[in-house]
Formats: C-alpha cells, structure tokens, sequence
C-alpha cells in the first residue's frame, strides 16, 4: 500500500484532524465573545464534525463544510442527535455561501490547506459586520527551529510565528481579540489515536512499513521537539475595512 493510501486508512476513523480538544473549542467560543441569540456558524474544513459538535452543543446554528466525503458522512452522523449539523459539500477556496450570512466562521487545523492569507481575505465576506473568525494554525514557537523540525515542516512554505499570523490578520481587516498556543493535551489528543491505529495495523508489507514509519516519525518529531512548534489559535473580528494587498 502505497503512502497516501495509507494515510487515509489510518485517518478514516481518528476522532479529530488536527490538535485540538472539545475543551479547546468551547474555550475559543468563549473567547469570540456573546453572539446573537440563533447565531450563524460555518465550520471550514470540519473533518469528521467534532468542532461542528461542540458548536451546535453551544446553541449555534453550524454549516460543517468539507471536501472529502469519508469525513462527511462521519459529520453527517454526528449532526443527527440532540445538536444538529448542516453539512455541506464544497471546496473551502469556492464556498457556496452568502456574504454576510455567518455570525462565526471557525476551522480548525485546515487554513492551510488554501494558504491562511489567502483564508483570512476569502472568508471574511461571509461574516456579517463585527462577525468573528476562528481558525487554528501550525507556528514556529523558537525564531531557531532545529534541522529536524525544518525538514519536517518545509512543505508548510507559510507556516510563521504567532506575532505574524497576527500581523497579516490585522492587515486583512481583523481586530484580534485572542490568541494562544494550543496545550500539549491538544497534540495527545490527536497523536495518540492516531500511534493506536499504527501500532494495530497487521501485517504491514514492505511498502506499507515504510508509510507507517513515517507516520510514526511525525509523532516522536513532535514528541522530541515540542518546544519548536505548536498549533496556535487566533480569534479575529471583522472591522470595517479590508485591506487588500
């Protein structure tokens, strides 16, 4: 099996995508202040629905929005209880969605995937004035980040420090209210889901070895480097005027 194939069936059942936690979330709800009452909220890039969970257990009214279908339909299951969820289709560069139809659009661990710049000035039309945005990011917490950490993280040409994914949200047109790093629990509670699922595969053939060596490699890096990077969460409000560059 080749490595992609092997990270997908290692991710097909891992409760969250990224560092994270239900704790962490309604954290950062807290921290995006009062919303009206029946609020508007648009998960981007939800994965298999756990952040879109906490936010309808809060009282929201959430759109959970991704592109790969395993993860919806684990989504679409976790919106038919108690809290319902919304779940959408759609690329997250390309959304189907008004402007100014959401009170609060939130992502967890997935701006990347479009570049966080190019996030923060896409999804601000989509928040009604004052609306607010949570996202969540990978940050270098060192300005000298061993070789270890760089070669791991070279693919992420983007990835910076908080004072600037800071900085490029204020010259987006936010208004930062918060900001903070992610605790090691958060990392746990994505890293040890996913070392389970590696050390339960059977009978690995060679290639597939390979594939989870390096996932397992991802995990001991972040073990052994842990005050290198971190996942860091900004929570930003739309001001009045954008500013485009």
């Amino acid at each position: 099996m080749d490595a992609a194939a092997v990270f997908w069936a290692l991710h097909s059942d891992l409760p969250r995508e990224a560092p994270g936690s239900a704790a962490t979330t309604r954290a950062l709800l807290d921290l995006a202040g009062p919303l009206p009452p029946g609020a508007r909220a648009v998960d981007i890039g939800c994965g298999p629905g756990r952040s879109a969970e906490v936010l309808a257990e809060a009282g929201l009214r959430v759109t959970a929005v991704d592109l790969h279908e395993p993860f919806l339909r684990r989504a679409r299951r976790a919106g038919t209880g108690t809290f319902p969820v919304a779940v959408v289709r759609a690329d997250m560069a390309a959304l189907p969605l008004r402007e100014g139809s959401a009170d609060l659009v939130w992502s967890e661990g997935a701006a990347y995937l479009m570049g966080v710049d190019a996030a923060l000035r896409s999804w601000r039309r989509l928040l009604r004035p004052g609306g607010v945005l949570v996202l969540t990011d990978a940050v270098w917490t060192t300005a000298a980040p061993s070789a270890a950490a760089r070669a791991f993280w070279a693919a992420y040409a983007g990835m910076r420090d908080v004072p600037a994914l800071v900085a490029a949200a204020r010259a987006t047109g936010y208004d930062v209210l918060a900001e903070r790093l992610l605790p090691d629990s958060d990392w746990a509670g994505y890293y040890d889901p996913l070392a389970a699922a590696i050390a339960a595969w059977p009978d690995p053939d060679e290639e597939t070895a390979v594939a989870l060596a390096g996932a397992r490699a991802e995990i001991d890096l972040r073990r052994a480097h842990a005050d290198e990077y971190g996942y860091a969460a900004v929570v930003l409000r739309r001001g009045g005027q954008q500013v485009t560059r």
